[in-house]
């Protein structure tokens, strides 16, 4: 009976996220719980470059995040770019707001393949929560902000196309939560990463920044930690899923980082990479892994991240419910006809989304 109610509330929870996929048909739209998804390939409005800097003052230290839509043979593949140069892209308000906005925005494209994260500042992918922020928040605003990092790594975990983050440069504590939030990680050999919360008497899921010393690569001795505030994001639920339970608790244990060529060989990162001369190496790869995922059937794709996701946190029984659930919600889709007829024909497959 504990195993036919854990399936079938899988099954309820598929269904409502097929439905924010936009599988389910209703017309010539796609339902979606907030309201109506346009159909695949039709994007819905979101905020460019462009536009975002137009919603913030002249000033461009005003935007600290935004997505860029890439064109032509990148097409589908979107970036979300983290540019907060002064604060080495430490989650402060502005930056958790203008992420989480970017994000949903992006979850309700059905033109989107893939979204690749990266950052402009060199050395550092993200470095954690803004304790020089936090510092000055009451009670009240702070039990906010720590319910808003929160859905903002949910909301990334829950983004319903592949999600690459490319790491060309330190992610300590909610820095590397927010790349286990997402499918795939790219590292460059100089970068560090590691759940270090337990150096500074914390649980792992902290989130941390020194509040007046930015953290720096390779120096053990940096990132003076002036205020400590607890900002869960799931870095102790995430790794242990991702490397083993063995493996995550020495890493925790002990604070260790680890350069990207090591988070390789535990199965961390996906890919690890030797840096260049413009820092910029891991993205380079993160876009390559990145277009070997757009000529893939997009729903298909999708599918196949829901089944996975929610299979793991289920008995495999349940788990196989769930993927015929989303198995049987690619056949009646035009991309699966066309993936057979262009396997019979012999010529790529063209697929739309639909």
């Amino acid at each position: 009976m504990t195993t036919l109610r854990r399936t079938l509330s899988s099954l309820r929870t598929v269904y409502l996220s097929c439905r924010r996929l936009g599988v389910m048909p209703v017309g010539s739209h796609y339902r979606h719980p907030g309201g109506l998804l346009a159909a695949a390939g039709q994007p819905l409005t979101g905020y460019s470059h462009r536009q975002r800097r137009g919603q913030h003052s002249e000033a461009s230290d005003d935007v600290e995040v935004y997505s860029k839509r890439l064109e032509d043979e990148d097409e589908g593949i979107v970036e979300v770019v983290m540019c907060r140069h002064k604060a080495r892209n430490a989650l402060g308000h502005a930056f958790v707001s203008q992420m989480r906005e970017v994000v949903s925005t992006v979850s309700h494209d059905s033109s989107v393949r893939a979204v690749v994260f990266r950052s402009l500042v060199p050395g550092v992918f993200c470095a954690g929560a803004d304790l020089k922020e936090r510092s000055v928040m009451d009670n009240s605003e702070s039990d906010l902000f720590v319910h808003g990092l929160r859905s903002l790594m949910t909301q990334i975990a829950l983004l319903p196309m592949p999600t690459l983050a490319a790491m060309d440069g330190v992610a300590l504590g909610g820095g590397l939560e927010l790349a286990l939030a997402c499918d795939l990680r790219v590292a460059a050999d100089s970068a560090q990463m590691g759940l270090i919360e337990t150096t500074r008497g914390l649980l792992p899921g902290a989130g941390m920044s020194g509040s007046h010393t930015p953290v720096e690569i390779g120096d053990e001795a940096s990132g003076k930690f002036d205020l400590v505030v607890l900002c869960p994001a799931g870095g102790s639920q995430r790794l242990p899923r991702m490397v083993g339970l063995t493996k995550a608790k020495e890493l925790i244990f002990t604070g260790r980082r680890l350069g990207g060529q090591a988070a390789l060989e535990i199965g961390l990162v996906n890919r690890a990479v030797q840096q260049n001369q413009t820092e910029d190496a891991a993205y380079r790869e993160a876009m390559c892994l990145a277009r070997e995922i757009l000529p893939q059937a997009p729903i298909a794709v999708r599918m196949a991240k829901e089944a996975m996701n929610r299979g793991v946190e289920v008995d495999i029984t349940s788990a196989m419910a769930i993927e015929r659930m989303c198995y049987a919600l690619v056949i009646p889709t035009k991309d699966r006809q066309e993936g057979m007829a262009a396997f019979i024909e012999k010529r790529p497959p063209r697929y739309t989304g639909q």
